[in-house]
């Protein structure tokens, strides 16, 4: 039984019926015909090419009676719409089979469209052109300021299988729904010392700066707000001075998610600058000393930071008002020498 039929048809014209088997013929033979052209150096731009795929494409359906538009509707996914099926062309002049997609959230997707294909034109290396089944060649996520899909036709395994999820059932789901398993995928091959940057499950929810500032030249208002962050996030900075990245976290809150990139990351606390801040005298406990400067900040911090962050961080959600006193618990329990809960927001 088959399990796929495209149907379609003009004003005044019979329906035509064409199979996903007979579908998959004309692709096979629309790559035998490209990859003949690509490699007599006739294709160098991907646009002139995407037109040759239509081109190609009429005359090879004509027999089933299936119309092709030659003129692309614009940043429509997929860029060829055959009634149910659908085409997604990539091309680079690079010998690679692998390509950024579209966006994980899909936009622009015309919804008639039940069944992807990609047609991938590779001119480097040895010119050749391959056709695949689109959830088949999903491998990966890109997850930069809009998350989008990855593509490859080498066949290394569908990100999907990796998901747990079918395309068809993934497409279907809300933007947040789909960010969930984004989310799980990309937490699952984090390395050490690594954070997400994107932790919510709506993109609206935090926007990456597209320029990363220096922390030496921000104003003294700012780097207050800043460091009472990264601590209340991050209380392993309490930890004993030869303790092992216990400032990674803190450096990478800064850039992942305000954009700041602070090459000396135990400058934040650690160093007399900001110990001697509140007290001049030296020596002492000079972390202790710059958390006691900036509690002020890091209840604001509390009471305005989102949840997702604490969720990512602390692998908790805390209410608010508890975070505080959730803070000083954590510390307490890494710290050595000495007790924050008896030195800090008293």
């Amino acid at each position: 039984m088959l399990r796929w039929l495209l149907v379609v048809g003009r004003p005044g014209n019979p329906v035509s019926k064409i199979s996903a088997t007979q579908f998959e013929g004309v692709l096979g033979d629309l790559c035998r015909t490209l990859t003949a052209e690509c490699r007599k150096g006739e294709h160098q731009k991907a646009s002139a090419f995407e037109q040759r795929v239509r081109e190609v494409l009429k005359d090879l359906l004509a027999e089933y009676g299936v119309p092709v538009d030659l003129s692309p509707q614009f940043q429509e996914f997929p860029d060829i719409v055959l009634g149910t099926f659908g085409v997604e062309v990539k091309f680079t002049t690079n010998d690679t089979w692998r390509s950024i997609a579209n966006s994980v959230f899909e936009g622009t997707r015309n919804r008639t469209v039940e069944k992807i294909y990609i047609v991938f034109g590779k001119i480097g290396g040895s010119p050749e052109v391959r056709w695949g089944k689109y959830d088949e060649c999903v491998i990966h996520v890109r997850t930069s300021h809009v998350p989008r899909f990855e593509v490859e036709m080498e066949g290394r395994g569908s990100l999907f299988e990796k998901m747990c999820i079918t395309y068809a059932d993934f497409s279907k789901l809300s933007i947040e729904d789909r960010m969930k398993h984004v989310r799980e995928y990309a937490r699952g091959r984090l390395q050490e010392g690594e954070r997400l940057w994107w932790l919510g499950d709506a993109p609206q929810e935090h926007t990456l700066p597209l320029q990363v500032r220096l922390y030496m030249g921000l104003d003294k208002e700012e780097k207050r707000r800043l460091r009472a962050e990264a601590a209340l996030l991050c209380p392993q900075i309490v930890k004993p001075s030869r303790s092992k990245n216990k400032y990674t976290d803190s450096a990478m809150y800064l850039l992942t998610y305000r954009g700041v990139l602070c090459p000396q990351a135990r400058d934040l606390f650690s160093a007399g600058s900001v110990a001697m801040k509140s007290d001049a005298t030296r020596g002492g406990n000079y972390i202790a000393r710059a958390l006691k400067d900036i509690e002020v900040e890091m209840k604001a911090a509390a009471a305005a930071l989102p949840d997702a962050l604490f969720k990512e961080y602390w692998e908790e959600s805390v209410p608010p008002e508890k975070r505080i006193q959730k803070w000083l618990k954590r510390a307490d329990a890494l710290a050595k020498g000495w007790t924050p809960s008896k030195e800090l927001f008293l």
